[in-house]
């Protein structure tokens, strides 16, 4: 959950930092006083990109940072293990994220830098946003198909006929191949062994090409090698080199030791100095002769690199590149040899992976076909609370021709709002405003299914009538059970079913306008009071006795 939230110099918003209770916490204020701050403060932290424009204007940079408690933070634990990010410390996750105006960004996951795309994939484990257009993604089948799959639990039987789906599309792709590729020629297929004889004369393996291009180094600038070290060999150990220079040293150093014995120790490091550079001298004299290359050698290596440098530039300058060639070579020589039989073969391949995909596409369908009865009975309930006392809704599974990527079948949502009328397909019939009672209550449905702690509602009660809404706060509080819920609402009867209240307004009394945040769950009357501008009039009698009416309601 969020227990915390720091935000500085967002938008028009100064600093602030608020600290955040379980259940159900209502979003308020008027139309434009900003309330999109607060969410856009966690989506920053989701990882969504942003632009500097967002910093408040005179301000050198804008600061987002939370903290997030896991009971069981296995989960999380590994996903940081995976981007090799710090685990948390007693399931507290540490998220910062800074924006200034002349520098780069800078990003945090407790203590240690990140990138965006680890925040990313942190947010799709702490947060999910449901937004205004969010009911219109219900129009589209995909999202129908991905609601009564979560619903179903068809993660697993997906997954699964997915992969067997991915193997019958790569062999029935390799036979377009093979059916499109004519029949080479004997000169063509000798060309191509040729071709593979040269590519095999490498061994092909990281090691191996190193050593290559090491010892071609060595014999291509094998004159220089030797002039240098034979001039390393002299300077230490010739006639005028070191060692002559060190042993009249070592004389006198003895000459010391014998007037003053507890200078020995010096001397024989003197001694060890002499012994080591004499190595050296012999080292780097056998160093010069070591390069001194057979015609035959050097005739093999010149071939063995040109060798590899043609590779490189005809298949694209990396090993892998090379290998996947050969690879290929090898194959397309082998597929001539039997072409027919391997196009056979290859037949059968596709026809065994065709009913493997097609097992798994039939299991998945009954599972499906299973769910969207069970979810059109739960969710035809909650469109009935919603105010839809007639409404038909149902879940039909639709068959395809032809497998796809998600199996032999989708799906459609079928509503009718009123009695009498048969049920047809969401986008013939729903308005915006029964659109978003519909997802409201699938929402509410699927809500128990969804890991992710924190649920994040931006007035998905818009065009909800006020007679709905205190059903709504009820399905916010509902779901607020199981998961955290921040919900943006202008809904008092939702608002006043919240355990905790927060109030977004602007200031611009002043030079500028200023945008506040505040928690106002500790004060009746600072409740009752918003609840009564939400109803109408802050100041009217009436408006208050409402407010009061509906606290007291959500208390009961």
């Amino acid at each position: 959950m969020l227990q915390s939230l720091r935000i500085r110099n967002l938008a028009l918003l100064d600093e602030v930092a608020l600290d955040f209770e379980a259940g159900f916490t209502a979003v308020t204020g008027e139309t434009g006083a900003g309330k999109s701050i607060l969410l856009g403060a966690l989506s920053l932290l989701a990882g969504e990109r942003a632009d500097k424009t967002i910093i408040r204007q005179g301000a050198p940079a804008c600061e987002v940072e939370a903290s997030l408690f896991f009971e069981d933070a296995r989960t999380i634990d590994a996903v940081l293990g995976a981007l090799d990010l710090p685990p948390t410390e007693d399931g507290v996750l540490i998220l910062k994220r800074n924006l200034p105006r002349e520098k780069a960004p800078r990003i945090s996951v407790n203590g240690s830098l990140a990138t965006l795309a680890a925040l990313q994939r942190l947010g799709e484990h702490w947060v999910d946003f449901h937004g205004p257009s969010e009911p219109r993604r219900l129009l589209k089948e995909s999202c129908q198909l991905e609601l009564l799959d979560l619903f179903g639990r068809a993660g697993g039987a997906l997954a699964a006929y997915q992969e067997k789906f991915r193997v019958w599309r790569e062999r029935t792709a390799e036979r377009e191949r093979l059916a499109n590729e004519t029949k080479l020629s004997p000169d063509q297929i000798e060309f191509l062994r040729n071709q593979l004889v040269k590519i095999d004369a490498l061994e092909l393996t990281d090691e191996a090409i190193e050593a290559l291009e090491r010892d071609f180094s060595r014999m291509s600038r094998a004159q220089e090698i030797t002039t240098l070290a034979e001039t390393l060999s002299a300077g230490l150990t010739g006639d005028d080199g070191m060692q002559v220079r060190l042993a009249a040293l070592l004389r006198e150093a003895r000459q010391l030791e014998a007037i003053d014995p507890a200078s020995k120790p010096l001397a024989d490091r003197l001694a060890s100095a002499t012994v080591e550079l004499n190595d050296l001298g012999a080292e780097f004299a056998a160093l010069g002769q070591q390069l001194q290359f057979e015609p035959e050698h050097v005739e093999q290596l010149t071939v063995r690199m040109n060798t590899w440098l043609e590779l490189k530039r005809k298949h694209g300058g990396e090993l892998a590149a090379v290998i996947a060639a050969r690879d290929d070579l090898r194959r397309r020589i082998e597929a001539q040899g039997d072409l027919a039989g391997a196009l056979a073969n290859l037949e059968k391949q596709i026809a065994e992976a065709e009913r493997a995909a097609k097992r798994e596409a039939t299991a998945l369908r009954t599972l499906r076909e299973k769910a969207a009865k069970d979810l059109a009975k739960v969710a035809a309930k909650g469109i009935a609370q919603l105010g839809f006392k007639k409404a038909d809704f149902s879940v039909r599974v639709v068959p395809l021709a032809d497998l796809g990527p998600t199996g032999d079948c989708g799906c459609e949502f079928l509503f009718s709002p009123n009695i009498g009328e048969a049920p047809l397909p969401l986008n013939r019939v729903a308005s915006s405003g029964e659109l978003a009672r519909v997802m409201l209550a699938l929402k509410t449905v699927l809500a128990d299914l969804d890991e992710v702690p924190l649920l994040v509602f931006d007035e998905v009660d818009a065009n909800v009538g006020g007679e709905i809404g205190h059903v709504v706060g009820e399905k916010m509080a509902a779901i607020a059970k199981n998961h955290q819920v921040l919900c943006v609402t202008h809904l008092p009867q939702v608002a006043a079913q919240a355990t905790c209240h927060v109030v977004v307004t602007k200031d611009q009394s002043k030079d500028r306008a200023v945008v506040a945040i505040e928690p106002i769950q500790a004060s009746r009357k600072a409740r009752v009071t918003e609840l009564a501008r939400m109803l109408g009039d802050s100041k009217a009698k009436s408006a208050l006795a409402h407010a009061e009416e509906l606290l007291g309601q959500s208390r009961n």
